[in-house]
């Protein structure tokens, strides 16, 4: 019988990662979200998991929202600092009522040890891939320092370390098996494939003059999803990919290298990366409030009081405290939450290593 009780003590006994950590580097930069297909289709493929999707999520009714603000507390577990064993556990509770059966009659539990261990390593591999297409590339020692750190990392979840494999050769072989013998093509998988981006209410255009508006953008991630996916998962999914798409998507990966040196990290960096680096400066006290999702990121009413969402708490559903006045500074600063938490899909953004946090 599997065991799914949180190994709480672990995750209360491990150091969280800090500002000298690759994972820190990489992983609150928004080329992050130039994935999103691909992390969203890899993770669904895992039986388990594509079937607690299909059953308990709503990614079709809102894909940005969902996503975005799902992003908070899964950077927090990275950037929390001494925090983050407790955001870790905030996320793990997310996933306490997400089970049943499939409809081949599979039990799934999505705090099956094999099961959440498998979404924790896709985030540790979109940082591996990340950087590989988009950052330059990575030497093998810091492959296997990224490794190490994404043990680390997983820690501070609190659950059982059984399945994570103990060094980078036994994770490579860990993730070729998995590709290989365990992911399916399932309904969750095409949705992710055939995703679109519901018209805002407020928005005065018709409906499929939206549609058309996005469609590049998401055929845009699919052809990148299609490129990075190991050959094996591609030809399951039916993807096409040829010489000429490798060679265009290594040369885009370069110009997108490129174009991120000049962009200032209070718009290159996720809001909750950001404080965390001013906090490890001292530009904000160790025990600042952590950065929570905008109330527009909200799930529907109608599912705000289930467990599995999260909902931060403030002072006003309506009304987020607004610092005052604002600083030329800290409109860029709004300026780039406001285009991760809008366009964290949109593949519009890369990054380079990091400079100095502003």
């Amino acid at each position: 019988m599997t065991t799914i009780a949180p190994h709480v003590a672990d995750a209360e006994l491990a150091n969280p990662l800090g500002p000298d950590s690759l994972t820190w580097k990489y992983f609150g930069d928004l080329r992050t979200g130039m994935l999103g297909v691909w992390i969203g289709a890899i993770q669904n493929m895992y039986p388990q998991l594509g079937a607690g999707v299909e059953d308990h999520s709503i990614l079709k009714r809102e894909p940005l929202q969902r996503v975005a603000r799902s992003v908070y507390p899964i950077m927090g577990v990275v950037y929390d600092g001494d925090r983050a064993s407790q955001t870790g556990a905030q996320v793990r509770g997310f996933h306490n009522t997400i089970k049943g059966t499939d409809a081949q009659g599979r039990h799934y539990h999505a705090l099956n040890p094999e099961t959440f261990y498998w979404a924790h390593a896709t985030f540790f591999m979109l940082i591996i891939n990340v950087a590989e297409y988009f950052c330059g590339g990575l030497t093998e020692a810091e492959k296997r320092q990224l490794f190490d750190e994404h043990v680390q990392w997983y820690r501070m979840y609190g659950m059982s370390m059984r399945p994570v494999p103990e060094t980078w050769e036994d994770f490579c072989e860990y993730w070729e098996r998995t590709c290989r013998e365990e992911l399916e093509i399932n309904q969750a998988t095409l949705d992710i494939f055939e995703m679109k981006i519901p018209k805002p209410k407020f928005v005065l255009m018709p409906t499929p003059v939206w549609d058309q508006m996005f469609r590049p953008m998401v055929a845009a991630q699919r052809w990148i999803a299609a490129g990075v996916f190991d050959p094996m998962v591609r030809e399951r999914a039916g993807l096409r990919w040829t010489p000429g798409d490798e060679a265009l998507l290594r040369l885009f990966g370069k110009a997108v290298e490129i174009a991120f040196w000049a962009v200032p990290d209070d718009i290159r960096l996720h809001p909750r990366a950001l404080t965390a680096y001013r906090r490890a400066e001292g530009r904000l006290a160790a025990d600042a409030p952590l950065v929570e999702a905008p109330f527009f990121m909200d799930p529907p009413r109608d599912r705000r009081g289930m467990p599995m969402h999260y909902v931060p708490q403030r002072r006003s559903p309506f009304r987020p405290p607004i610092p005052a006045p604002p600083s030329p500074k800290a409109l860029v600063g709004r300026a780039g939450s406001l285009v991760h938490t809008t366009f964290s899909l949109a593949a519009l953004r890369p990054a380079r290593g990091r400079r100095r946090a502003a």
